[in-house]
């Protein structure tokens, strides 16, 4: 017993001398080139998930690895929990008052707010109605104009006999999702957020909030707009760009409805706002949010990188 002991002992001065190695080797490179700064923003950064989205679950994130990696570089990240299923604006509240709370805490002026797919027009919701709180947004594959993907389901299932069902089958399953993240009071609400990524709904929507978008499809949009907050976006077009990633099954599924270049859910078109800063990288809709756990495509850029380089774009904007 007493062997075992000194084993244990023997063990822990190990790890501990280990520790106590790797923070002198740590602030020893600190001292020689500097604290990594590089993603470190003037204001917070919240990250807003899209359709049938979260925080995280079982302590994977929607955005997986993006806030460990912009922290590890000095940034301050926050992941919001919204409806998985609901309108834009409903969405867009939600998210207002946890950002409330977030400057409230922080004793930060402003967040530069980063959302994914249906979390595009809810950041820019946020934006529109609140530009005293916002810095900027970046719109990542944001359903600005709209999919086809929506379109086709509110003429083929919506008002179909299966509508009623596929409806309760939606909301039951976004309810699941928010219960396993902590949100679990959300209404859930399936045609409603169909309808804002709905053509149709979105010119709609864009009409009622119009800063940062275009004048025209495809066009560029001004990156500072008139209520002085900051607009940029990006998109891929991959769409089959992992074997072992079962969301690419579903995407090539998908892409199917379009007859442009998209990412398997939105067309790049439909995604600029602000500075476009790139449309066509190797991605699909989930690998723009590092999805499913890191199976991205093997060649072209790491999603976290784009993560990365943007942080840093907002940081030397004095964002």
């Amino acid at each position: 017993m007493r062997i075992y002991r000194k084993i244990i002992a023997a063990a822990l001065v190990c790890l501990m001398a280990g520790a106590s190695v790797n923070a002198q080797a740590s602030s020893f490179w600190e001292r020689l080139f500097g604290k990594d700064t590089y993603t470190q923003t003037q204001h917070p950064i919240v990250l807003i998930h899209g359709m049938f989205g979260f925080d995280d679950v079982l302590g994977v994130d929607y955005f997986y690895k993006v806030a460990e990696e912009l922290s590890r570089s000095g940034a301050e990240v926050y992941t919001l929990q919204v409806s998985a299923l609901n309108s834009t604006e409903i969405r867009g509240e939600q998210a207002a008052r946890q950002i409330e709370d977030i400057i409230a805490a922080s004793g930060a002026e402003r967040v530069n707010i980063i959302g994914h797919s249906h979390g595009g027009p809810t950041a820019r919701y946020v934006a529109s109605v609140y530009p005293q709180m916002v810095a900027s947004v970046s719109s990542v594959a944001g359903v600005n104009w709209g999919t086809p993907v929506a379109d086709l389901y509110i003429e083929s299932v919506q008002d179909s006999d299966a509508g009623p069902f596929v409806k309760a089958i939606g909301e039951a399953f976004a309810t699941m999702i928010s219960w396993a993240s902590g949100g679990s009071e959300l209404p859930q609400d399936l045609d409603a957020s169909v309808h804002d990524l709905s053509t149709d709904g979105s010119i709609a929507f864009n009409a009622l909030y119009p800063e940062g978008m275009p004048s025209e499809y495809c066009g560029q949009g001004q990156e500072v707009g008139s209520n002085g907050v900051h607009y940029y976006s990006w998109s891929g077009t991959g769409i089959y760009t992992n074997v072992f990633d079962p969301f690419d099954y579903l995407v090539l599924a998908t892409s199917s409805a379009f007859d442009e270049p998209n990412d398997g859910l939105v067309a790049a078109c439909s995604a600029h706002l602000g500075r476009v800063l790139r449309t066509d990288y190797n991605q699909n809709h989930f690998d723009e949010v590092n999805q499913a756990l890191g199976l991205t495509a093997w060649s072209g850029t790491d999603p976290l990188t784009v993560y990365r380089q943007q942080a840093n774009r907002l940081k030397n904007a004095g964002l």
